[in-house]
């Protein structure tokens, strides 16, 4: 998972992660701001879970999500054709 593109795109990214972990609150979500680590430290804390329980659960959301993360990939490259013109 290229996760550099989840966060320059957060806030598409943010609505998928909240249907995932939905006792992660916006200000949670702002908090995490496209990092995987920060989400995984989130889900551990929210979940009161190891850090390998959510370190599993995340790696589990970015299989099932290879759309979001596609859609992610599409969207910055839209952003950088507009860019460079």
């Amino acid at each position: 998972m290229n996760w550099d593109r989840v966060e320059q795109n957060w806030q598409q990214v943010k609505s998928n992660v909240k249907v995932q972990w939905d006792k992660l609150t916006d200000d949670h979500l702002d908090k995490i701001s496209g990092k995987r680590e920060h989400l995984v430290a989130k889900v551990q804390d929210c979940y009161s879970v190891k850090k390998e329980e959510a370190e599993r659960q995340v790696k589990n959301w970015e299989e099932s999500n290879h759309d979001v993360f596609a859609e992610t990939a599409a969207e910055v490259k839209k952003y950088v054709g507009i860019s460079r013109q």
